[in-house]
């Protein structure tokens, strides 16, 4: 019905169709019409909901994450939101739940210890000082406020409280360890001989009748891709970058002067007073006195932080904080810093860490620039923005002209576009433009290849579109017996070998396994193979072919003066038939305390996982979540 619709959207009476639909639209905007209005929530548990809002910003961090990683490489459909809304909102309802536990099991992070960690953060500072307006741009680039960011570090911080201390609360007893030293120092006495495949291979000749039977029985092996070889008009941003008006540069410049300018900053330091749960107020108050005391006798604001500061971090550096502009400590530390002079030390300051003894260090004015200092950065962002608002004008006319259009000649010919011809493409093309998994798609549907319309246009990322059209289309097709005769005779050739050497390799193996067998030495010389002797080999020995130890570690230590016989096979072909002489049993006592705490760790973690795992897998079960 959709087709018919397209097909006939022309003239008149389909332009007032378009119109009477747009009317509620402009109305009721788009996004009434979709949500209904108001907050949307895409989720509840235990009560607590999930905004489609706090998913979309899960999803751009996700987005974020992903083009930092992988950059240019990255496969654009990665970056669907369709494909990311159902892994972010699973991501947020875990943390739900596990901030849930946090709260009831009473853990949570000081705000002092908050503001600590943010000023440790290297990516925060500038020449090893924590630097406020770098701060907030690096958080801004992340879409976070800073009181945003600071929330989102307090609730991952309290989440790694809770997982630390599970997994802290697994153990291995001895007997494990033991048990596992002793799996891991196993060792065993293996003699084997190798029959490369190249050994096997012959200049037989392979029949026509041999091709023919087996072209006949792998039709499906040798038919040729399906391809379409399309035109298209592609637009990115750079087509529509211009040079900015001297003017209209400096005018720009005097609107936004002030956000260019830096910000007045106060570097600060301070003595924490952190009240004991035992502790009463009396003693906390002569705490307070006894530093003010020292303080006041002359003592160095430093030292005294390094002697009796409760916040460990900071008394290192002799309670020095970094420098702040007035938003990154909380309220009442704030207030109190913007009424102190330079070395002027604060009354007691209380917040949720404790009492704060503040110090004024260091004052910077505020900086402005000069037109000529961002000249460079605003030309490329003014040229940025017009470019990206005629991109999104073009795009809409395009959307609007290769709908009803022909070919995609004409809108172009209008917009005074480029049409581009494509090599054919197939199904999965992996490289170029039409490497991306929309264009493939677009390029196939039915309404491109079988009915002969424009595609949509594609939106590849928001600055960069394709609209698409099929020239010529092509089905798989059975490719001609002389075309792939060659490729067959190799395969019949490759076949041949693999079997002659399993059936050689089944012959030797019932040879050794006879009562009076000939050895893995003799039956090599014989054969002009290679033949090798590892004692007392470990499960990961790099001299050793790695499926031969694969293959010798499953079997089961032989009898008392017995031996087993058997082989493997490695990926490329070649066997390696082997004797497995003796199993000598680890022994967890031989191994170092070095290594024993080796295997201690790796249990602790390994159980560490499961139970955090387990833990997990029981808060989503027991809780009530409902998904809009």
């Amino acid at each position: 019905m959709l087709q018919n619709i397209r097909k006939n959207l022309k003239g008149t009476i389909a332009m007032v169709i378009i119109t009477l639909m747009i009317i509620p639209f402009a109305i009721t905007g788009i996004d009434s019409l979709l949500t209904g209005g108001g907050v949307q929530y895409l989720a509840e548990v235990n009560g607590e909901r999930i905004s489609a809002a706090d998913v979309q910003v899960q999803v751009n961090q996700q987005k974020r994450r992903l083009l930092m990683t992988m950059g240019d490489n990255i496969d654009p459909s990665m970056l669907d939101d369709q494909l990311l809304v159902g892994p972010a909102l699973d991501q947020i309802i875990q943390k739900s739940l596990l901030m849930q536990a946090a709260r009831d099991y009473g853990l949570a992070v000081p705000e002092q210890l908050l503001v600590d960690f943010i000023g440790d953060m290297d990516v925060f500072k500038i020449d090893g000082q924590f630097d406020p307006v770098r701060f907030r741009q690096i958080v801004s680039d992340q879409g976070y406020t800073p009181a945003g960011f600071q929330q989102a570090l307090r609730e991952d911080l309290v989440v790694t409280q809770l997982r630390l201390g599970l997994a802290g609360s697994t153990f291995a007893t001895g007997h494990e360890i033991e048990r596992l030293a002793r799996i891991e120092q196993e060792q065993r006495d293996l003699r084997y001989m190798v029959l490369p495949l190249d050994k096997f291979r012959t200049d037989a000749e392979i029949t026509d009748v041999d091709v023919a039977a087996w072209y006949e029985a792998n039709q499906d092996q040798y038919m040729t891709e399906e391809t379409v070889t399309l035109s298209y008009i592609e637009l990115t941003r750079d087509d529509f970058t211009r040079p900015v008006d001297e003017d209209r540069l400096r005018e720009v410049f005097e609107i936004e002067k002030s956000a260019y300018q830096r910000p007045e900053e106060r570097r600060v330091s301070h003595i924490l007073i952190t009240p004991a749960d035992d502790e009463d107020d009396a003693a906390v108050l002569a705490r307070i006195a006894s530093v003010q005391a020292r303080l006041e006798g002359g003592e160095d604001f430093a030292a005294v932080a390094g002697d009796l500061s409760d916040d460990i971090g900071s008394a290192a550096a002799g309670g020095d904080l970094g420098f702040t502009d007035g938003s990154l400590f909380p309220e009442e530390m704030e207030t109190a810093i913007a009424e102190l002079d330079l070395d002027q030390v604060s009354a007691p300051v209380e917040t949720d860490a404790g009492f704060h003894l503040i110090k004024l260090t260091e004052f910077r004015d505020g900086e402005s620039v000069s037109f000529e200092d961002v000249r460079g950065e605003l030309e490329e962002r003014l040229a940025a923005e017009e470019a990206s608002r005629e991109l999104v004008k073009t795009v809409e006319k395009l959307r609007d002209l290769a709908f009803n259009a022909e070919d995609l000649a004409d809108p172009a010919a209008e917009l005074e576009l480029e049409v581009e011809r494509s090599a054919p493409i197939t199904r999965d093309q992996s490289d170029g433009l039409f490497a991306d998994p929309r264009l493939i798609a677009a390029a196939f549907s039915s309404d491109v290849i079988t009915e002969g319309y424009n595609s949509e246009v594609v939106e590849i990322d928001t600055e960069h579109f394709v609209v698409l059209r099929a020239e010529e289309h092509r089905l798989p097709e059975l490719k001609s017996l002389e075309t792939v005769r060659d490729g067959i005779v190799a395969d019949l050739r490759d076949e041949a070998a693999r079997q002659n050497i399993r059936d050689t390799a089944g012959e030797l193996l019932a040879q050794l396994r006879t009562a009076e067998g000939a050895s893995i030495e003799s039956l090599a010389q014989a054969g002009g193979y290679e033949w090798q002797v590892e004692l007392a080999t470990t499960r990961s020995n790099p001299a050793a072919p790695d499926s031969l130890l694969r293959r010798a570690f499953q079997l089961p230590a032989p009898e008392e003066g017995q031996t087993t016989f058997e082989y493997a096979q490695n990926a490329e072909g070649d066997i390696e038939l082997f004797e497995l002489v003796k199993v000598i049993p680890g022994n967890a006592e031989t191994i170092g305390e070095g290594q024993r705490r080796l295997i201690e760790r790796q249990l602790i973690g390994e159980y560490g996982r499961q139970a955090d795992e387990y833990f997990q897998q029981q808060l989503r079960s027991d809780a009530d979540i409902t998904r809009s």
